[in-house]
């Protein structure tokens, strides 16, 4: 597999807090890759490096090879790096169709004429009535985004990251606060995204991490602390102490 996205020593200092620590991984070309880790292991201040949000102390990240580690947010995306968030940044007056229409309008560069009637451009219409069947969106696609179920938020704000079209999506726990029985639709939803689009997921909920993922990183204390197929993260007792507590893990140390 050829690497897509790739960090190198990446570094970022909160004075004299090291969140991130010398942190190189590499997702490759239609990866389905999470980043796993116990609380305040780093993962989405990580994110937030890959992304834009944050500078890097030291190290590097880079985009199909291009050095993307000084490049805006928004440079960044238009490279195609999109994110959800762990909360959802949607906007609760808009509807879905409507959220849908911004964003494919922003990514085609006609986001000064998204209010305009769907009916008036046939292409944006038709992504959108796909964006909305695909994520299960069409029976509420006319209802305010703050009257929808959180389930359905979630796949909404899945599906506007769709929109962008990203070459990678950073998933940032997509099953947080979901009930229980709205949660196999997010699974099958995060389960039939693109092939080609390069996806890492931050997650909690290791059901979804083990029947998603073919590759796993464990964040420790803002460093790798074990990489590798799932069923070898799945066996490793280094893993299994982390989030059991039975031990306490040696930051830094690698394997799987």
């Amino acid at each position: 597999m050829t690497p897509g996205l790739r960090t190198h020593a990446l570094v970022k200092r909160f004075g004299g807090l090291a969140a991130t620590s010398e942190v190189s991984i590499s997702v490759e070309r239609g990866a389905r890759h999470a980043l796993i880790g116990p609380n305040g292991a780093g993962k989405t201040t990580l994110i937030n490096l890959l992304t834009g949000v944050l500078a890097p102390s030291a190290g590097s990240i880079e985009l199909d090879g291009a050095d993307i580690t000084r490049l805006s947010v928004h440079a960044r995306v238009r490279r195609g790096i999109v994110r959800t968030f762990q909360i959802n940044q949607l906007f609760g007056g808009l509807t879905p169709l409507t959220t849908l229409a911004l964003a494919v309008s922003m990514r085609r560069g006609t986001s000064t004429r998204w209010w305009r009637p769907l009916g008036g451009d046939a292409a944006l219409a038709t992504e959108c009535d796909r964006l909305l069947e695909r994520f299960g969106l069409a029976e509420v696609m006319d209802q305010p985004v703050h009257a929808l179920a959180y389930g359905k938020l979630r796949l909404l704000e899945i599906a506007t990251a769709l929109a962008c079209r990203p070459r990678v999506l950073l998933l940032d726990e997509p099953a947080a606060g979901v009930p229980q029985g709205e949660r196999q639709e997010i699974f099958e939803a995060i389960g039939a995204l693109p092939d080609e689009v390069s996806i890492l997921l931050i997650e909690h909920d290791m059901d979804l991490v083990f029947n998603f993922a073919r590759f796993v990183t464990v964040l420790v204390d803002g460093a790798v602390f074990a990489e590798g197929d799932v069923a070898s993260i799945e066996a490793d007792p280094r893993v299994k102490a982390v989030y059991l507590g039975e031990d306490e893990p040696r930051a830094g140390a690698t394997g799987g």
